[in-house]
């Protein structure tokens, strides 16, 4: 059956091999590599001997990859770390380049091998390292932000690499050639810009009116390898064009709809390309070359994480960041087996080259999450062995804090409680990460502490061991899972009441022995539901029941029925039961004139009138002696149809 046959068998063994990798908690990729080992020309069974129309294949996962990260990519993304990103990122690339190409030099290479060697390594693993700090934790940290950045602007940074290196790699080349290159990029984007930002919006809105998912992914695809193809035409990368094509389409409206169509076509193909790297591995070979695969695995290990952590350093991170940053980016990223391809495709990197990149590649991802998991006994000796830096605080009190409340956050709902809590002169420091909220808490006269609530210098500066009660206001929950965990490390016993959006986020709460959690979209959805039902003449006791109940019912695995707060709801929900309404006396009503004792409202309308205002003048619980006035407002308690009874005796003619 020829390449259908190989398909089949590729499909399945990276599903095997995902799925093994799943129930090893490793990236999918390293299974669909190992996929492509065991179905390789290399392996006993040589499954798939002619790799040839796989790899072709595999070159539209790489075009698909780099237009799924232009669709995703974002400068908001980049704005808290811009600094390290843009700028941190290019000289991290450079000192890792110089330093492969010193490792290339030791080896006894040429200088455009090792070249090429530099920039692959240069790299670091996005799917390795996300899937890493989710697994730990950490995703939306500080630390993790920052490595966030980079991993971006080394993204975007793999399309010069790969604009530039094939054309020094060539033996002619020289200054001149890679001006035309850089030249036809800018003509390129130009065209793209101009041509594409008018045409392609029109396009998609043409194919979105008629409503048919079929014809919208099918012009996604076809404008992305389109483009690519055009590019490769040009003289440039077939991926770099697509890379661009999925950039311009990302400022239009469909952005998120294509994005969201394309990634399964994107991860079958991206698939392919991992697997078709496997196939490319040979273990006998992998043997033979242990020694420059091991030189070259600890020179990215120490020198590479040196240089990350320097350069986090370098632009202001301290405490646990730079080293967080070091053994979490340290190895060899995805996109390094798609630079690598291009290198052997212009002859810049030869065979063995090639695979000693492929097996150190692979080495340093399974290794990742192991040396990652690190930071935090590395961190915690070296605080033991050397003097803690301060951390930024204002308006802290010489000799501390105890018995306050620590709010974590500075965003609305924090700085509102921050003050509040000043109001009734209840002492509160405030964390907060932003610098921007920072500046603005210590404008307003805040006590606010800067930095990581993951980190336990951070929240010794805000004496959280000495705190009554410590509030997380952080929306996201594997942030609020980290923070609750540093300040069980510190304080065992201090209660900890947290945000979450949801009842999954609740539960997960629940099972790290939260205190209490506070769910903004609920309540705000049962205020909603209160009004509504107010507004459609339910009965009060109706409207109490029901809200009363759903209450219960969301916060019922947290809290007893013993607990203060079920006392508080219940007590809240009750006062809600003494709602009472306006009703205006009308000129010529039988209402004006007469005195609420000879009117029998109670009697009539089994309303009871509870104040009256007058010329702006409240006099709550009028006697029976009080005559009423034309335009007076009688403040009335009582059901929907008792009111409405009154009302209409208000209005009506006597």
């Amino acid at each position: 059956m020829g390449i259908a046959a190989d398909l089949a068998i590729v499909i399945v063994a990276s599903l095997a091999g995902g799925l093994a990798a799943q129930f090893l908690k490793q990236p999918l990729i390293l299974g669909y590599i190992l996929a492509g080992v065991v179905i390789g020309p290399h392996s006993i069974g040589q499954a798939i001997t002619n790799t040839h129309d796989i790899e072709l294949l595999a070159e539209v996962g790489v075009a698909l990859l780099l237009f799924a990260l232009g669709l995703e990519f974002s400068l908001k993304q980049l704005q808290p770390v811009r600094a390290i990103a843009l700028i941190g990122t290019p000289i991290q690339m450079a000192l890792v380049i110089l330093l492969g190409f010193g490792v290339g030099s030791v080896l006894g290479w040429d200088w455009r091998p090792s070249l090429w060697l530099g920039a692959a390594i240069s790299l670091s693993s996005t799917m390795v390292i996300l899937k890493t700090l989710m697994a730990q934790g950490q995703l939306g940290t500080l630390s993790s932000r920052v490595m966030v950045g980079i991993l971006i602007a080394q993204d975007l940074l793999v399309v010069p690499l790969m604009i530039l290196l094939p054309t020094l790699s060539q033996p002619e080349a020289g200054l001149r050639a890679v001006a035309a290159a850089g030249v036809k990029a800018v003509i390129f984007l130009a065209l793209m810009v101009v041509v594409g930002t008018r045409f392609l919006p029109r396009l998609m809105q043409f194919i979105a009116v008629r409503q048919s998912r079929e014809l919208f992914l099918l012009a996604i695809t076809a404008i992305g390898l389109g483009i690519g193809y055009v590019t490769y035409l040009f003289g440039l990368s077939f991926a770099f064009g697509a890379f661009v094509a999925g950039l311009v389409l990302s400022e239009s409206d469909y952005a998120h709809q294509a994005l969201s169509d394309i990634i399964p076509l994107r991860d079958v193909f991206g698939m392919l390309f991992f697997a078709s790297v496997g196939m490319l591995i040979d273990p006998r070979q992998l043997l033979t070359m242990a020694g420059p695969v091991a030189l070259l695995l600890m020179a990215i290990l120490i020198g590479k994480a040196f240089i990350l952590g320097g350069v986090s350093y370098a632009f202001g991170y301290r405490n646990v960041v730079p080293l967080a940053v070091a053994l979490g980016l340290w190895q060899i990223g995805e996109f390094s087996f798609v630079l690598g391809k291009v290198g052997l495709a212009a002859g810049g990197l030869d065979a063995s080259a090639f695979a000693l990149l492929l097996n150190t590649a692979v080495l340093s991802m399974v290794l990742t999450p192991l040396v990652s998991g690190l930071t935090s006994p590395v961190y915690a000796w070296w605080r033991r062995r050397s003097d803690t830096e301060p951390v930024h605080t204002i308006n802290m009190p010489a000799a501390g804090v105890r018995d306050h409340v620590v709010i974590v956050g500075g965003g609305r709902v924090g700085r509102f409680t921050t003050t509040f809590l000043r109001r009734l002169q209840l002492p509160a420091v405030l964390l907060e990460l932003d610098y921007r909220r920072f500046e603005q808490a210590r404008e307003d006269g805040l006590t606010v502490v800067f930095g990581d609530a993951t980190q336990a210098v951070v929240l010794e500066a805000a004496h959280v061991a000495h705190a009554r009660l410590v509030l997380v206001t952080v929306p996201v929950v594997s942030v609020t899972e980290a923070i609750i965990d540093a300040v069980r490390r510190l304080s065992p016993v201090v209660r900890i009441v947290a945000r979450a959006e949801g009842a999954e986020q609740l539960k997960q709460l629940q099972a790290r022995g939260i205190t209490e959690v506070v769910q903004p979209e609920l309540e705000a959805g049962l205020e909603m539901v209160r009004q509504s039902l107010l507004h459609l003449d339910y009965g009060v006791a109706e409207v109490h029941r029901v809200s009363t109940q759903l209450r219960q019912e969301m916060y019922a695995p947290l809290f007893g029925d013993d607990s203060d707060y079920q006392t508080l709801v219940q007590l809240g929900a009750a006062s809600q039961l003494f709602d009472f309404a306006w009703v205006e006396v009308h000129p010529g009503s039988q209402l004006a004139g007469a005195s609420l004792g000879d009117l029998g409202i109670r009697a009539r309308t089994g309303a009871t009138v509870v104040g009256l205002m007058r010329d702006g003048q409240m006099q709550p619980n009028p006697g029976a002696e009080t005559a009423l006035e034309p335009h007076d407002l009688l403040a009335i308690a009582g059901t929907p149809d008792q009111r409405r009874a009154l009302s209409a005796l208000a209005s009506a003619a006597s």
